[in-house]
């Protein structure tokens, strides 16, 4: 029997017959107490972060590996990984005695390349994204006669991830409404949605995925899969351009409904999950409880049960500047803002005391605290100042900034403003008279030595730069915003230029922040 025909019946018996517990535990199904009290709601969380590498990943890697032949073991096995699944494979190939070869990505957390080579697995660093490896894993594949165990993409894989689901259901056997589920290549949905809709069809299955590596949100809207450009490199448990065609086929006929969330929202997550439990998830991990919160919130849900999978934990501690600051944003306890105040003398002082008698917009009694105040004289008239408060309530940023421009002091909301966020409450300087015919853009690039320069020396020298912002984020991609001084003639050869420069950026002449603080 094929792929194509196999039904959720028959992911079943798979499922109920796959080998995962010579290596895996049986993980904790527990109540997030704080999280469901501020959510009116029970949420559930699956502690997969619980396994021996940290991961869901071990499961379907040594169900896969359980059922090859002697002669196919003697020969080794080799995978293509972000970093858990090939975890997975080195601790299954260590158990059954065989080599494993692991083709990573070099974007890949150090943490998770170091627990490779300490299971036993021969790393090999190539490319930027997880289909950058996959290619040279499948050339070193046929060169070496090795076994491929596919990330996800493979019905004993999947059979693996779906004996999670089989505990869920064990472990709580009263109503549940929805389980949330990460998809990065769709293995661990596609097991999830096989066991559920087999034993009980009336749960949800809902997939989250990151913003900008949406690949199986498309591919379903598209009706067939579709290959990302570029993947985000935050979560990069599920940075993955193009889905699986059997996990793709599974998750088109059996997922509820699919879900996106971005940075700030997962790096809140992450927070409220260590809140509960004291343990800190990776990005990927803490998608599902993301969506969750996002879920409540659309839908005005009371008293409904949902499950979520916090499907990994293998997070590098510098990563942690990162989510800790932008957490607080990310489940708006900060609001930013720009505000323009007259230069005059008391000015600066009657803002002070706005700020001190600032109301609550939502009824919350918790005190307002500036987290960032940043003045630069401007000009005679006017002066700009670039303030962080804290907020009580989620949605109060509008209405702050509507309160200082009745009050006389014009004020932008910028607590959404990625510029706002990523560079210009960082930077030092202002406004330049010599920045003419000045445009502003921000790029991402993969993080590791050397990249920086690498950059740099790929910019053209026929434009000017005339602002540089970069700032170690403690993460695995950096982060760059640059000026350049373009003439207005040389726009199409600047676009073609940037367009064939390979690194994703965003064009932020028009961004507020830029203009107020800035632009000349």
């Amino acid at each position: 029997m094929t792929a194509k025909n196999l039904k959720p019946a028959d992911y079943l018996k798979k499922i109920l017959n796959a080998r995962v517990y010579d290596v895996a535990t049986e993980s904790d199904l527990e109540i997030a107490k704080n999280l469901s009290k501020r959510l009116h709601n029970t949420v559930l969380l699956k502690r997969e972060d619980q396994q021996p590498v940290h991961s869901f990943k071990l499961r379907g890697a040594y169900n896969k590996m359980a059922h090859l032949t002697p002669a196919q073991l003697k020969k080794g096995v080799i995978c293509a990984s972000a970093g858990n699944h090939a975890q997975g494979v080195s601790l299954g190939a260590s158990k059954l005695g065989c080599r494993a070869v692991i083709v990573m990505p070099t974007t890949t957390p150090q943490v998770k390349v170091d627990a490779v080579k300490a299971l036993g697995g021969e790393v090999v660093l190539v490319g930027d994204s997880y289909s950058d490896a996959y290619k040279h894993a499948v050339m070193l594949e046929k060169k070496m006669g090795m076994t491929f165990v596919h990330p996800f993409d493979d019905p004993e894989v999947i059979a693996g991830q779906g004996t999670i689901a089989m505990e869920i259901l064990r472990q709580h056997q009263g109503p549940l409404d929805a389980v949330f589920v990460a998809i990065g290549g769709g293995g661990l949905i596609a097991g999830v949605a096989n066991y559920i809709k087999a034993v009980r069809p009336e749960i949800k299955v809902i997939g989250v995925q990151m913003n900008d590596s949406d690949a199986m949100i498309q591919s379903v809207n598209a009706k067939k899969r579709v290959t990302l450009d570029d993947v985000g490199l935050f979560s990069d448990g599920t940075a993955v351009k193009l889905v699986g065609e059997e996990t793709f086929r599974v998750a088109r006929g059996l997922v509820d409904e699919y879900m996106t969330v971005d940075t700030d929202s997962v790096c809140a997550a992450i927070k409220d999950v260590f809140v509960d439990t004291r343990s800190i998830v990776e990005p990927a991990g803490a998608l599902a409880v993301a969506a969750i919160k996002q879920y409540v919130a659309k839908h005005k849900t009371k008293g409904e049960t949902y499950a979520a999978i916090l499907c990994g934990a293998n997070m590098n501690f510098d990563r942690l500047r990162f989510v800790a600051e932008r957490a607080e944003v990310g489940e708006e306890r900060e609001a930013l803002f720009a505000v323009t105040i007259p230069e005059q003398p008391g000015s600066l002082r009657r803002f002070c005391e706005l700020i001190g008698k600032l109301p609550s917009f939502g009824g919350s009694k918790t005190p307002r605290n500036v987290t960032e105040f940043n003045y630069r004289m401007s000009d005679q008239a006017k002066a700009h100042v670039f303030v962080g408060l804290t907020t009580g309530v989620k949605g109060e940023s509008g209405k702050m900034a509507a309160h200082f421009t009745k009050s006389g002091f014009e004020a932008i909301d910028l607590t959404h403003d990625e510029l706002a966020k990523e560079h210009i409450r960082h930077m030092v300087g202002g406004h330049s008279s010599l920045a003419h015919e000045e445009r502003i853009l921000r790029f991402e690039f993969p993080e590791r030595p050397g990249a920086l320069m690498k950059f740099l020396l790929a910019m053209r020298p026929g434009w000017n730069i005339s602002l540089f912002h970069y700032r170690n984020q403690g993460a695995d991609y950096g982060r760059i915003l640059m000026g350049l001084q373009v003439p207005k003639t040389d726009n199409k050869a600047f676009t073609a230029f940037l367009d064939g420069l390979g690194y994703p950026y965003v064009e932020e002449t028009q961004n507020p922040a830029y203009r107020l603080f800035l632009q000349r």
